[in-house]
């Protein structure tokens, strides 16, 4: 880690599809703090076809910022058209960046066995913030020119191979290498350099794959994947993905080649440069330090306009997990929401009668006009309705992506950990979860935070006690690659400026009468009220208690029913509050139904809603 004494003034830009997004963070008063923010068009596109002219102005914003904020008309963070880095108080001592400008990282996975080595790619390269354009493997059941077409069709940015234990047969793991040689891919961006190939494969296998590739693609090779059946070792080939990023992608993308000089920052007592991140791959850094930090598990989801990243990191040696669903939206994808969903499970949760073809409609007008925003309380009802099942599956597709390995231990991440589990089962408990961090427009600026705690409950169903929070201006990225050089800053500003904590649910799971009561709960609070209840099944109570207040809580499960210590075990605890406060959640957890009639189903909508004060009265009378 730098030294904090050094790092005192820290500019990190996202470079996204639409929109550069900057921010100032400063050392102040012995912590470090996010204190401006700017924003400005990316510009990788024509006519302009240079994306540090979008830094520029998203950085010059800052500077303006700055100057109002300081009164301080000297203050100037560019310096003939580039960033002024240095090691005194004039300018910024280090900037970073990431991108997802271009479409991000477009990746093409192979394997010999898809549910084996084939999903192992995966990991790595969904780890490393790609996007998996598709898997192929000698078992998909596809004849080999439907494979070798495929192939020349997508134009991946690189291609990472796996396949076959070490020293194993080299036969399948050649005759992919083959498949590969004769599509002769070329590369998305650009036409004047070779397409990446990274080999992660059966290191028998490396002579032939040379003789195979070597001529036709840009071959690197690292590590065996998987070197044994029981053991996943993804960290060799996350680092090449990372590497072939900055070397062959951005390289080619309009511009970056500059910004890639201009990212810098102190590390070890030297100005060295910082590499551009994936976008995901830097959320996904955050997320794990922020884990390691504080020895937490954690689950996020990124919910956008195309497709929705879900991450997590879990057990007590903080395996880190990351899936795209990449045809779940709220925009561009929402009709794909409703293919998978259907109308039933969307209109579950809508408190009133609607039409189904007004409800095909309004999704029709938000998959053509993607940027609108609902005008009408109703609008706004159905978008969250459809949002609840676009996270809803796209955690069940993590959830059967995150399993363990057959046999014993794993090796996922760069720090090398081990870990022991059963293959098949999902490695993703919500009852030993921590913090739940929701992030996108639809959960970061839904108009009443009770809202976003509506939907990420209703979504994800949290068992036990877990805290919840929102990235308030989706700043994750930015503090991912920043804890490149200083962990402490990224995580102190992840903290205090990033996250917005909205409170703590508490939810009972098991199966018990609706009759029966489902939560005895006493909980002290600060201003010295005890609120005291014996909550029956199917409800939900919301108790104010505010951003850093804590209050001790009783908290006694129902007959059969385990709020995370056991079955009919009493949990003293400190439950922490936020913007919404604590949520007591009895509506049931394995499983949670909504009655089918709908007579019998708006007025329990309606009587939740109202608890949770998630809208105005006049639409849940």
């Amino acid at each position: 880690m730098a030294d904090t004494q050094i790092i005192k003034r820290i500019i990190a830009t996202d470079c996204g599809s639409t929109t550069t997004k900057s921010i100032l963070i400063e050392y102040i008063d012995g912590e470090y703090r996010q204190t401006v923010r700017g924003e400005a068009p990316t510009t990788v596109e024509k006519p302009l076809n240079d994306v540090t002219r979008g830094v520029l102005n998203a950085v010059t914003e800052l500077e303006e910022l700055a100057r109002l904020k300081y009164n301080d008309p000297s203050i100037k963070f560019t310096k003939a058209d580039t960033i002024n880095i240095t090691d005194n108080d004039e300018g910024v001592n280090a900037y970073v960046s990431t991108s997802s400008a271009g479409g991000g990282l477009q990746m093409m996975v192979t394997g010999v066995v898809a549910r084996m080595t084939g999903e192992s790619a995966e990991r790595a390269a969904l780890g490393a913030g790609a996007i998996v354009m598709d898997l192929i493997a000698s078992n998909d059941k596809r004849p080999n020119y439907e494979k070798i077409e495929r192939i020349r069709q997508l134009r991946p940015d690189m291609i990472l191979m796996a396949g076959g234990v070490d020293g194993g047969t080299t036969k399948h793991v050649v005759e992919m290498a083959e498949l590969v040689g004769a599509a002769d891919p070329k590369p998305r961006l650009g036409s004047s350099y070779k397409l990446p190939v990274i080999y992660a494969g059966n290191n028998k296998a490396r002579d032939a794959i040379k003789e195979t590739l070597e001529e036709k693609t840009d071959l690197i090779i690292t590590d065996n994947l998987r070197p044994t059946l029981e053991v996943e070792n993804l960290g060799p080939a996350r680092d090449k993905i990372h590497d072939l990023f900055m070397e062959h992608v951005m390289a080619q993308a309009p511009g970056y080649n500059k910004l890639m000089d201009w990212t810098k920052g102190p590390k070890d007592g030297k100005l060295i440069n910082i590499p551009i991140m994936p976008t995901p791959a830097a959320v996904g850094n955050i997320m794990q330090a922020i884990a390691k930090r504080y020895n937490i598990e954690v689950l996020g989801v990124d919910i956008g306009g195309a497709t929705t990243d879900v991450f997590s990191v879990f057990t007590e040696n903080h395996i880190f997990n990351r899936t795209v669903s990449a045809n779940l939206g709220m925009s561009y994808s929402i009709s794909n929401v409703l293919a998978t969903a259907g109308l039933k499970e969307i209109l579950r949760w809508v408190p009133f009668n609607i039409d189904e073809s007004s409800l095909r409609n309004m999704i029709k007008n938000k998959m053509i006009r993607p940027t609108t925003i609902p005008q009408q309380l109703e609008e706004l009802v159905l978008e969250q309705a459809i949002a609840k099942e676009a996270l809803k599956y796209a955690f069940i597709q993590h959830k059967e992506f995150a399993v363990g390995l057959k046999g014993g231990q794993r090796k996922r991440e760069i720090s090398e950990a081990f870990s022991q589990s059963v293959s098949g089962e999902t490695i993703v408990d919500m009852m030993s979860l921590d913090l739940l961090v929701g992030s996108g427009g639809v959960l970061s600026h839904a108009p009443r935070r009770n809202q976003s705690v509506m939907m990420m409950i209703d979504a994800f169903l949290p068992e036990g006690i877990t805290r919840l929070a929102v990235d308030s201006i989706f700043m994750m990225p930015q503090l991912g690659v920043l804890a490149e050089i200083s962990e402490k800053a990224a995580t102190e500003v992840f903290e205090k400026d990033c996250l917005i904590y909205l409170g703590t649910c508490v939810a009972p799971v098991g199966k018990i009468k609706p009759t029966k009561t489902a939560l005895s709960a006493k909980i002290e609070l600060p201003n010295g009220e005890i609120f005291e209840e014996d909550i029956k099944f199917g409800e939900i109570r919301l108790i104010p208690l505010g951003v850093e207040e804590t209050a001790e809580a009783t908290l006694k499960p129902g007959k059969g029913l385990d709020l995370g210590e056991g079955k009919n075990q009493t949990i003293n605890t400190t439950l922490h509050g936020g913007v919404v406060g604590i949520v007591l959640d009895t509506r049931g957890r394995q499983p949670f139904n909504l009655p089918l009639d709908l007579n019998e189903r708006v007025p329990l909508l309606k009587k939740w809603m109202s608890e949770l004060k998630a809208y105005p009265e006049k639409i849940l009378v």
